[in-house]
């Protein structure tokens, strides 16, 4: 449990569950000073430390592809009201230029990612966790689709993953974590249900 002023959350969801859509939305209800932010995507290694699968594929969803121990450092700088800095990712995109990022303290802080529940160093000092929930085949589909028109993905690549990758880490690293969540929120069709909940559990606690 988290011993500091600071309220923490841990949104966690499969591939394709709208967590980004979803978090876009609910800060839309705060002022940029009553939340801070923290993706697990910016903390992911370089792909020359990433480790291959059987078939010499880079697996990027292994809890070991994240610079874990960046990841936890900058939430407790927040924690103790200190900045962090780092460079957003890029998805090996060599034609995205990385900006560097700085996120400053603030009474809430979100920590967002798959791995946020299986890392013991964070999910111990969060004070509430949610789990968004969408049934595997229609996160697939949502998958081809971002992957194939944001990042030139072709759709065969990403069945691979799919298989071989994200379904075996979801089971692994985030299912078993899904009954001590404190909100499950099911985005197959909307967030809004969910989203009202856990907006009015941070005004509480921000006073409103």
């Amino acid at each position: 449990m988290n011993q500091s002023n600071k309220f923490l959350i841990g949104i966690a969801g499969g591939s394709g569950s709208g967590k980004t859509t979803f978090l876009k939305t609910l800060l839309n209800h705060f002022r940029p000073d009553e939340v801070a932010l923290v993706s697990q995507d910016n903390y992911y290694k370089p792909s020359t430390s990433q480790e291959a699968d059987h078939n010499g594929v880079l697996n990027f969803d292994l809890p070991t592809s994240i610079d874990r121990d960046h990841f936890y450092k900058d939430m407790v700088k927040l924690s103790e009201d200190s900045s962090i800095e780092f460079l957003e990712y890029n998805f090996n995109n060599p034609e995205w230029i990385p900006k560097k990022m700085t996120i400053d303290p603030a009474p809430i802080i979100i920590m967002e990612g798959l791995f946020v529940f299986h890392y013991d160093e964070i999910r111990t000092r969060l004070d509430y966790k949610v789990y968004i929930d969408v049934h595997h085949e229609e996160r697939l589909n949502r998958r081809i689709n971002r992957d194939a028109n944001e990042r030139g993905y072709p759709e065969k690549d990403v069945r691979y993953q799919w298989a071989n990758h994200v379904l075996p880490a979801e089971e692994k690293y985030l299912n078993p974590y899904i009954p001590e969540c404190d909100l499950i929120i099911d985005n197959t069709q909307h967030f809004q249900d969910g989203l009202k909940t856990l907006v009015h559990k941070m005004e509480n606690f921000l006073g409103r």
